[in-house]
């Protein structure tokens, strides 16, 4: 029998529509449960690369750890061969009165010096040749212009200051080596490298020679040898940070061959001048920026408050002096290689902290930032003459050298020779 459209289906016909509908809807239910099976397989998967993540982020922060803590006791823990000791550096006055700032020093000309670099100290010879010691260890001879550049001498050594004596030799304080004499012809003889047995000259630097043939030099540290070290600048840099004082100027007798102390106590003996009637020599004390008169006949003189054989002719200066050099008219030149740094003043109370400094790469240093600068001053201390150039374009000035027509300006790392027209 037909059904008639629209009328609900016979028992039979609704078993059999249900059957239909069961089969429609297996895919869809396949799918879901598909879907969902997926979903949680997934969300294993990110559960399980979340756990991951987590872990490798940890063991990154632990490695992080680990190399902070091993910095840490590195810099707190590992040895340094200073001692430092603590001082106190006065507030500097900085670029005020007689070293304002000004320019006179830019737009220097230029000596070239080849494939060599650092003309530490430059001195006229007898015959009015120009001679400079470099930092390779060779002594140049220059013309006045710079042309008829030749080595005149190497030390195999590293000579930092010298003088002419009354016989042309040139006395030269090397630092790896101690006092040499040099012939006119470029031969080194040894003179000497301590002042007696168990006493070696540590750290010879600079050097003048009086009327009557003795010898000064500073010896700029007893405490770190460049032999020990390989370089001057290492050597230097310790002795500085430790604070010892353990510098000191020496005087030399070529007649008998004896050498004895002065005076000692310097921070970092460094440059000397002598006076113009030989009474008197003037030493620069790199470490805490001064400038020193001392009596030529003191004997083993402990510098200080109260000495009337060493007084202090400049103190507080805003930078570290290097060279000092007999110009014309009386004039003794200086150079300043470096201002003075306020983080390296504030540590002067801090031994400790000195230590630390002591670890870091030497490109860490707090230096004060280039700046090229010399002044003139007179035997009374009054400064007669400043030139700057604040753009540091002439780098590490350590001192100059004056003739009737021109100054030379010496460097420790500059790979020509400045000079201005006077």
């Amino acid at each position: 029998m037909r059904r008639r459209a629209g009328s609900a289906p016979s028992g039979r016909g609704r078993i059999w529509q249900d059957r239909v509908q069961r089969r429609q809807g297996r895919p869809r239910r396949h799918a879901q449960i598909a879907a969902i099976r997926f979903e949680r397989r997934l969300g294993r998967r990110m559960s399980n690369r979340g756990g991951r993540d987590v872990s490798f982020a940890r063991g990154i922060a632990a490695i992080a750890g680990l190399v902070l803590l091993a910095g840490l006791a590195y810099l707190c823990l590992w040895p340094v061969p200073i001692q430092p000791v603590a001082w106190s550096a006065a507030e500097p006055a900085g670029f005020t009165g007689p070293f304002a700032p000004n320019t006179r020093l830019a737009d220097l000309n230029h000596i070239d010096l080849g494939t060599d670099f650092g003309p530490e100290h430059l001195a006229f010879g007898p015959g009015g040749r120009l001679y400079a010691a470099m930092t390779s260890g060779a002594i140049l001879s220059l013309a006045p212009d710079g042309s008829d550049r030749r080595v005149f001498a190497e030390t195999a050594g590293r000579v930092l200051g010298f003088a002419f004596d009354a016989d042309g030799r040139m006395i030269a304080a090397d630092a790896m080596l101690g006092l040499l004499a040099i012939s006119p012809d470029g031969k080194p003889q040894f003179l000497t490298d301590r002042v007696s047995d168990g006493d070696p000259i540590g750290y010879a630097n600079a050097v003048v020679v009086a009327p009557d043939g003795t010898i000064y030099l500073s010896d700029s540290s007893t405490r770190f040898r460049p032999a020990d070290w390989g370089e001057t600048l290492e050597a230097s840099v310790l002795d500085i940070l430790e604070q010892s004082a353990s510098g000191r100027v020496l005087a030399y007798d070529p007649a008998t061959g004896e050498t004895r102390v002065v005076a000692k106590g310097f921070s970092f003996a460094n440059g000397i001048a002598l006076s113009s009637d030989g009474k008197s020599l003037f030493v620069a004390e790199t470490g805490r920026y001064r400038i020193w008169k001392i009596a030529t006949g003191a004997r083993d003189l402990a510098i200080g408050p109260g000495e009337t054989d060493a007084t202090i002719l400049f103190d507080n200066l805003p930078g570290y002096p290097d060279n000092l050099m007999a110009g014309r008219d009386g004039r003794i030149w200086v150079g300043l290689f470096r201002p003075r740094n306020p983080a390296a003043d504030s540590l002067s109370g801090w031994p400790s902290l000195r230590s630390v400094i002591a670890r870091l790469p030497r490109s860490m240093l707090p230096l004060g930032a280039p700046y090229s600068h010399v002044f003139a001053i007179d035997e009374s201390g009054r400064v007669v003459e400043d030139l700057q150039d604040p753009s540091g374009g002439y780098p590490e000035t350590t001192g100059a050298t004056e003739t009737a027509d021109r100054l030379y300006v010496q460097s420790l790392h500059a790979q020509t020779i400045g000079w201005m027209a006077r």
